[in-house]
């Protein structure tokens, strides 16, 4: 984690940015004392959306028929 003075952000803002958006965390201090914390934002994760996969999976016409081999378990 990075440390800067306020005269440090504003000179080299896009340098900071840039070393935050990398996943470094950067503070910004203000009399010494920690006022704002530079930091990546994690991507927003996309709930799928209701019907995105139709036609994608397909059953046989016989998927709920016995397996041959349990035909002598069903009789």
């Amino acid at each position: 984690m990075r440390q800067i003075s306020i005269l440090e952000a504003i000179e080299n803002l896009t340098q900071w940015i840039d070393l935050a958006s990398q996943g470094e965390e950067v503070t910004i201090l203000k009399d010494g004392q920690p006022i704002v914390k530079l930091m990546a934002i994690e991507p927003i994760k996309r709930r799928p959306q209701f019907g995105s996969a139709s036609g994608l999976i397909t059953m046989s016409d016989d998927f709920d028929e016995p397996l041959e081999e349990m035909r002598e378990y069903m009789e």
